[in-house]
């Protein structure tokens, strides 16, 4: 299995081969853990993320943070003056927060690869920076790992999706808890 710093390393050349600009912009590594980082309708600082975000050296992060703000992924809701300069509140637009289908349906089959394999880095970043923190502990944080088939025919499978949709959408909204390691601060997938 290829290190994630082996793949985030190769990811400097697959995001400048991914034709959409949508993808593009959303599979950076960095650009990826900052729209993560607004998820559960977070307004944050750049300060603030820069804490939660802290292995991101503070010229990067700001240079994304402009270029999310610039192509409307990211919004400006309040501005104060701070010691002489303004200090700016985000919030992440969701619904620019993504690759809309008919981008999707234009990717090439090599570019849906490139975007996948942009997309598990980036999980198992996640993963090794939670392993990496103190106390991690996977199995009371509730880490598992199963396979499973499901045969499932085209009206099933929408079936599925309504049905995950009704059960996620609800807590899509919640807010991360203080405690990192309390059950509430749970992320589910990426």
């Amino acid at each position: 299995m290829l290190s994630v710093l082996r793949i985030v390393t190769r990811l400097k050349t697959v995001t400048k081969l991914v034709g959409v600009t949508s993808a593009d912009l959303l599979l950076h590594p960095v650009r990826l853990r900052i729209v993560k980082a607004f998820l559960g309708d977070r307004a944050l600082t750049a300060s603030q993320l820069a804490a939660e975000l802290d292995d991101v050296p503070p010229g990067s992060l700001y240079r994304h943070l402009a270029r999310l703000t610039k192509a409307g992924v990211l919004q400006v809701v309040a501005e104060r003056r701070v010691r002489g300069a303004v200090e700016r509140t985000y919030t992440m637009r969701l619904f620019a927060a993504q690759i809309h289908p008919g981008e999707a349906r234009a990717m090439t089959f090599d570019e849906h690869t490139q975007a996948f394999m942009a997309y598990v880095a980036g999980l198992l970043a996640d993963f090794e920076r939670y392993i990496a923190s103190e106390p991690a502990d996977p199995v009371s944080d509730g880490a598992n790992y199963r396979v499973g088939a499901m045969w499932l025919t085209d009206e099933e499978f929408m079936s599925l999706l309504r049905d995950l949709a009704a059960v996620f959408q609800p807590r899509l909204a919640n807010a991360p808890a203080h405690d990192l390691h309390h059950p509430a601060a749970r992320s589910v997938g990426g």
